[in-house]
């Protein structure tokens, strides 16, 4: 599994979702601008010593990530889905497959579907009372990332 933290602004948030990915053996794929340095004293904090057990990989803007995105869609690299509070469908309606992405804006103002060009199909969302804004990106980034592995009888873990 795979997940994509496009623009993210808080450097803890990232170290905690690094932490995730670190405990699950998925890959962290970082789309710039960031909100801070890879090498933030916060980030490194919150992902401890984790941060040598992580796949991460960071993409340089938001036109590299929509062409890695193309080609990894051509070649049936995986599915994209894009997490939303705009979106009708749950995260949980999904058929999570190993090789997939979940993306996840920034934290102050989510994703730009106007840049990202995503398809409706493709957006999912968690399901929250009315008049709150969200959760907080690495709770959002756990829940579904678990759900996934659930799923696949949380293959390769104990």
């Amino acid at each position: 599994m795979t997940i994509v933290l496009v623009n993210p602004e808080i450097p803890q948030n990232t170290g905690t979702i690094a932490r995730l990915c670190a405990v699950t053996n998925s890959t962290l794929e970082l789309v710039h601008p960031l909100g801070f340095k890879i090498d933030d004293k916060h980030l490194r904090r919150a992902g401890l010593d984790y941060w040598k057990s992580v796949d991460v990989r960071e993409i340089k803007s938001i036109n590299s990530f929509k062409e890695k995105r193309r080609q990894d869609l051509t070649d049936k690299k995986g599915r994209y889905f894009y997490l939303t509070k705009h979106a009708d469908k749950f995260y949980t309606e999904i058929n999570w497959h190993k090789d997939d992405f979940m993306v996840f804006g920034s934290e102050t103002s989510g994703l730009n579907f106007d840049v990202l060009d995503i398809p409706e199909e493709a957006m999912l969302r968690i399901p929250q009372i009315k008049n709150q804004r969200c959760l907080n990106l690495a709770n959002a980034a756990s829940i579904v990332l678990y759900e996934a592995l659930r799923q696949q009888n949380f293959y390769g873990m104990v």
